[in-house]
Formats: C-alpha cells, sequence, structure tokens
C-alpha cells in the first residue's frame, strides 16, 4: 500500500466520527420525523431550489407549502392519525407533497409499485388495510381496475391527484385539484408529535415465497437512512444538486436520494424514469452533482455510444447499489466520477453496508453486527452442526450474510407476524440468540489500508428470489400465476445468468397438463403479460417431460439453472420474450449465442 492510499483513507476518518455522533441511540419516544427536517429545511433555506422537475421548479418554500395544503385537504376528507393510506404516483412533486404530508399528520402511507395492476396491487392494499387511496392521474386505469373487482373492500375514499389534466377526475374519486394553489397555511402541530418509533412508511418486497410484503419502516429508520446518506454517502451541501430518476417508492431513492436532500438543503433534478439518451445532458443542463443509480442503469450508460467528453459534466459523487465489480473502475473513469457510495441493505433489513471509504469494487463495511455463515447453495439450506448451530466462512469465502437482531439493531418486520417470524434465525452460535437472514451471499475482499475493517462484496442472492431489472422477484409469486393458465400442470421458476446484465432473468420450466393438448404459446404469453409487471415475467421458458422434485417434494432447481437455456445442453423445447417482446417465441441456437455474447439487447 502506498501512503497516498493511507493518506486518502485517514482523510475519511473525520466524517466517520461524524456519522457515529448522529446516529446515536434514540428512544423510540424521541419526537423527531423527516416530514420536521422538512419544515426546518424549509425555514432556513425558503427560496433555494429544492426540485426541478419537466420544466417546472420550487423552493423549499414552496414545497412545504403545497405539502401543507395536502395536509389541509387530507384532514378535510377525514383523514386522522393512524391511519393507513395506500399512495400509488409516478415520480413528480406532488409525490413529495403527499409523502411529506402524510408524514405530518402521523399517518402511515404504503407505497405502490407503480408497474402493479390487478391481484398484485389488490393485495398490496389490502394487508396494510389502507382506508384511503392517495393515487395519480398517470395510475388512474391500474386503480380503476382494482376497484372494479370490489377488493380490496377497505378503501373507504379514493383522492385523485391530478397530472397532465388529459384525464379528469373519475366520479368515484374526490379531486385534490383546488389545493395545488394557493397561499401557504402553515405547519400543522401534528408534526411535533411523532416519534422515531411510529410507523412512517409500508415499502413493499418480494421476500421469499408469495404476493409482495409490506415492510414496517419507522420515522427512526428512514432519518438513519437520510443521515447516511446526507453526512457519508452523498455528502451533499445546499449548492448541489441530486440527479434522481429511480422510482421513489424504493427506498434508494426515497431515504438515500430524497432524504439527503432535505436533511442538507440540496436539490433535486428529479425524473418520472430514467433515460441513458439524455442523462449527460440533463446533468450539464441543471448541474446536477450527485446521482442515486442501482447498477442496471450504470450499465446502460456503458452501453451507450461514447463520447470523449463523456468525463466533462459535474458529477462527482453517486450513491447506489449494485454496480457489478467489472464495470466499477470503467464506469468512474469514463464518466469521471470521485466517489463510488456503494451500499448494501433492505427495506425490512436491519443491517446496512457502505462504501465510508471510498475503496474499489465493495460494499464497504457495517458499523453493526453482521456474521457469514456456511450455506449449502446446491441443496438450497444453511449447514448446521451436530449441535444444530452455525459456522462462519473463512476469510475470504462466500457464505449467508446474517444481521444480529439487537435492541440497537432491530427487526421491525412485516405487517404479518408469521412472514416476520420466516425471516429470523434463531439459535444460530448459542441457545437463544435471534438473527435476521438476508438470503444474501456476501464475502470479504481485500481492499488495501481499511483501518483494519472488513470490507464486503455481494455474491448472489439464494433461495426462492431472482433479482431482475433492478427488482427482486418472488419465484413463488410468479409460479403461482403461471400455475393459473389452464395448459400448464406445474412450473419451476428460477434465476440464470444473462452476459452484460445485472441480477438474474427469470426462467420458468414447464410441465404441461395431461388433458391440455398442445401449448398454445400465445394464450400463456397474453396470461404472462398480463398478471406480471415486466421485471417478474421470466424471460424464458422450457418444457419439460417431467418434474423433478426431492424427497420432500421440493423443486429441483440446480441442475436446472446449470442448464440454463443453451440449446446446445437442453433438448427440451425453449422459448425466449425478447426485449420489448410481449409474446414467446422459439429461442434459436443464432439468438441463444448472441445471448451468451452479450448481444441479446436485455
Amino acid at each position: 500500500m502506498t501512503l497516498a492510499e493511507i493518506t486518502a483513507t485517514l482523510s475519511e476518518v473525520p466524517v466517520l466520527l461524524k456519522l457515529g455522533l448522529a446516529l446515536r441511540a434514540r428512544p423510540e419516544s424521541y419526537t423527531d420525523c423527516i416530514a420536521a427536517r422538512l419544515e426546518r429545511t424549509a425555514a432556513k433555506f425558503p427560496d433555494r431550489s429544492a426540485i426541478v422537475f419537466e420544466g417546472r421548479e420550487v423552493n423549499w418554500g414552496e414545497l412545504n407549502a403545497l405539502s401543507n395544503r395536502f395536509v389541509q385537504a387530507f384532514k378535510s376528507s377525514g383523514l386522522s392519525r393512524g391511519d393507513s393510506v395506500s399512495l400509488m404516483m409516478e415520480n413528480r412533486i406532488e409525490f413529495v407533497a403527499v409523502i411529506f404530508a402524510l408524514n405530518k399528520m402521523g399517518i402511515t402511507a404504503g407505497l405502490m409499485n407503480t408497474n402493479l395492476s390487478g391481484q398484485p396491487l389488490a393485495h398490496c392494499m389490502a394487508i396494510t388495510q389502507a382506508k384511503y387511496c392517495v393515487f395519480g392521474e398517470e395510475c388512474k386505469q391500474a386503480i380503476e381496475q382494482v376497484r372494479l373487482t370490489g377488493s380490496p373492500p377497505e378503501i373507504a375514499q379514493y383522492l385523485f391527484v391530478p397530472d397532465s389534466k388529459d384525464d379528469e377526475c373519475p366520479d368515484w374519486a374526490s379531486d385534490m385539484s383546488p389545493i395545488l394553489v394557493g397561499d401557504d397555511v402553515g405547519n400543522p402541530p401534528d408534526t411535533a408529535r411523532n416519534t422515531h418509533g411510529d410507523i412512517a412508511l409500508y415499502v413493499f418486497t418480494s421476500g421469499t415465497t408469495g404476493l409482495p410484503k409490506a415492510a414496517l419502516v419507522s420515522n427512526g429508520k428512514v432519518l438513519k437512512g437520510a443521515t447516511v446518506s446526507a453526512i457519508a454517502g452523498l455528502r451533499c451541501t445546499p449548492q448541489d444538486r441530486i440527479y434522481i430518476c429511480l422510482p421513489l417508492y424504493h427506498a434508494t431513492a426515497l431515504y438515500s436520494g430524497l432524504g439527503g436532500s432535505v436533511l442538507t438543503g440540496a436539490s433535486v433534478f428529479l425524473r418520472r424514469r430514467f433515460s441513458s439518451s439524455h442523462f449527460l445532458a440533463e446533468t450539464r443542463e441543471y448541474n446536477t452533482t450527485h446521482f442515486v443509480y442501482v447498477g442496471e442503469l450504470c450499465r446502460y450508460l456503458l452501453n451507450t455510444e461514447q463520447a470523449s467528453d463523456d468525463g466533462q459534466n459535474p458529477l462527482k459523487t453517486v450513491l447506489g447499489n449494485g454496480l457489478r465489480p467489472d464495470v466499477w473502475q470503467e464506469f468512474k473513469a469514463r464518466f469521471g466520477i470521485d466517489r463510488v457510495s456503494e451500499f448494501y441493505g433492505a427495506s425490512e433489513g436491519n443491517i446496512a453496508f457502505m462504501n465510508f471509504l471510498n475503496k474499489e469494487r465493495t460494499v464497504g463495511m457495517s458499523p453493526v453486527t453482521v456474521a457469514l455463515i456456511t450455506y449449502d447453495v446446491a441443496n438450497d439450506e444453511i449447514v448446521r452442526d451436530s449441535k444444530g448451530l452455525c459456522s462462519r466462512v473463512n476469510k475470504g469465502d462466500a457464505g449467508l450474510l446474517i444481521g444480529k437482531i439487537s435492541d440497537r439493531t432491530p427487526f421491525e418486520g412485516y405487517t404479518s407476524k408469521e412472514d416476520s417470524e420466516k425471516k429470523i434465525l434463531r439459535d444460530v452460535f448459542e441457545d437463544g440468540d435471534a438473527w435476521f437472514n438476508t438470503g444474501d451471499l456476501m464475502k470479504t475482499v481485500p481492499v488495501g489500508f481499511s483501518l483494519g475493517i472488513p470490507h464486503y462484496q455481494f455474491v448472489d442472492r439464494v433461495g426462492d428470489t431472482f433479482r431482475w431489472k433492478a427488482e427482486n422477484v418472488s419465484t413463488n409469486q410468479v409460479g403461482d400465476i403461471i400455475n393459473h393458465h389452464p395448459q400448464i400442470e406445474m412450473c419451476n421458476v428460477y434465476g440464470v445468468e444473462v452476459p452484460g446484465t445485472d441480477g438474474r432473468a427469470g426462467m420458468a420450466a414447464l410441465l404441461l397438463s395431461p388433458e391440455g393438448g398442445q401449448l398454445d404459446i400465445e394464450s400463456l404469453s397474453q396470461h404472462i403479460v398480463s398478471s406480471l409487471p415486466s421485471y417478474a415475467r421470466p424471460v424464458f421458458l422450457r418444457i419439460l417431460p417431467a418434474m423433478d422434485m426431492t424427497g420432500t417434494f421440493k423443486l429441483v432447481k440446480g441442475k436446472l439453472r446449470d442448464e440454463s437455456y443453451d440449446p446446445e445442453k437442453v433438448t427440451d423445447s425453449l422459448y425466449v420474450m425478447k426485449p420489448g417482446s410481449r409474446s414467446y417465441e422459439v429461442l434459436s441456437l443464432e439468438f441463444a449465442r448472441q445471448i451468451f455474447a452479450g448481444n441479446g439487447g436485455f
């Protein structure tokens, strides 16, 4: 190691000390919330830019005033502290104002994935026992579809927030248009009653089984994520601007991006969705100094045509997760990035990692107690010894990441106590201990001088999930939906690698019903497309003559995953849904070879 490396690492120590002080333990009764921070920032920087969005710009005073008008409107509609609300809206200024309004009132917001529709959407609304639904004009069709099915019956009122104004408020909803203009009605007294222990959000995660689960997210957890981002991740100031194009219903964009801006007064350039062709031009036009990413976006940017001036932009720090180690340095060099604040965490988890020391190709270190335990990937199970206890892996070996559950690192869980218990490992190293099971394999990696603190690298997901297009997908949920097609006897869903992409694409091995006849691939395509969001649809299908199962009737995935979609290894019929397509077609050897060469267009 060089003197320069040691000096650079030591220079990070003051930031770590500042972060440690800011994250000191607070009781659940401690009064604070992200909406209170908005009110403070609006009072301190009322005329500074808060959000730039589609040609509009609001300052902090205007954003807080809009949020206060939503508070007044929600109260008039009957909403009160302790209620639960389903919120479905694309990234825009009104979404931000609504989030803060609900938080000011002590109302829990269930953040609906705007890709959802039908049964999964109805399920998400139902498990949070939402009495109200706030939705954007752009999501009217999905909400109307759920409403017409009669579920969930708990929704007493639908509140409509206009967008382009191309579509009028339906007669079954209340129009929020009148409150979008007017004077500031002042901060409500309710904000001061919010505590760290109050549940601020329901953030949905696929988990390992079934339909999406609602993770309980307290005010304290939101503030902790925002604080880490503001002090040690983004490290922004009121003079900076953060580029956010990830959906705000995701924790990365909401806590780290928006939360980091609120705590520091940094402005936000907000986009509904990512565009690789507009990215660099917008960073320059709007002087965005920071970028919140997932690895998939970085890959898209690297796949754009390279220009000699790509590095001539105002970006200096990026924060996110999933940047692949093999493209890490290429991404930094091409776009002139000084700091990559890669992190690891889960919405429902009790642990997190961040690359605080600006090392290469690592999610960094964790300030809490974690362990990597031996995991049998082939049999998809944790290894326990004759006494029933687990063992830590050797240095550098991959192991299942777990986080100790304690008063300092509680597991807030899901709305379902049964689902919460499934994520807890007990009697791991000693009788009576409890650990959160992340479901991810990690390993420690050498990063040079690091103050003696181990640094980690993500390896893979295990069990019944795969990650595709920056979304975690439950194989059981996908399988349950495919099994409803009349020609399918049984299906086995798993993730497979696609060269040049992040995560794993979904693949479904299908056993046809004996009475079903020849597979109607168009009918199956329509069923899958209409029932699953794009990221959850299997990219590949394989038709099996028989379904292999273990002695305990568990579907065998290992061999299927290894053979994947290679026509030279698989004699069964293979199908693919090509990028941009909504139907499956036979996978040719030629196209399979294009995929393996990284040229499939995924």
